[in-house]
């Protein structure tokens, strides 16, 4: 097969593994006292979720066990 001799479209793609710019993007800002407040509650009520639904759910997932046999009917007590 012979390759083909015009541009490909897209073919910055394939190049774009070897490109380095030679500018710099601008430096974050650092996040105020209030971001930084809101993504700590918001952290905070993600993982109290989590807690939530592990500690009401985990009763709904144990096994039922057999019932035991200490008490006794009133009917087999006359008898």
């Amino acid at each position: 097969m012979f390759r083909r001799r015009e541009p490909v479209p897209f073919a910055f793609v394939a190049e774009a593994a070897r490109f380095r710019s030679n500018v710099t993007p601008p430096p974050r800002g650092r996040a105020t006292k209030s971001q930084i407040a809101g993504r700590t509650l918001i952290g905070l009520t993600v993982v109290a979720g989590l807690a939530g639904s592990l500690l009401f759910g985990l009763p709904a997932l144990e096994s039922p066990q057999a019932p035991s046999r200490t008490q006794q009917s009133e009917a087999s007590d006359g008898h």
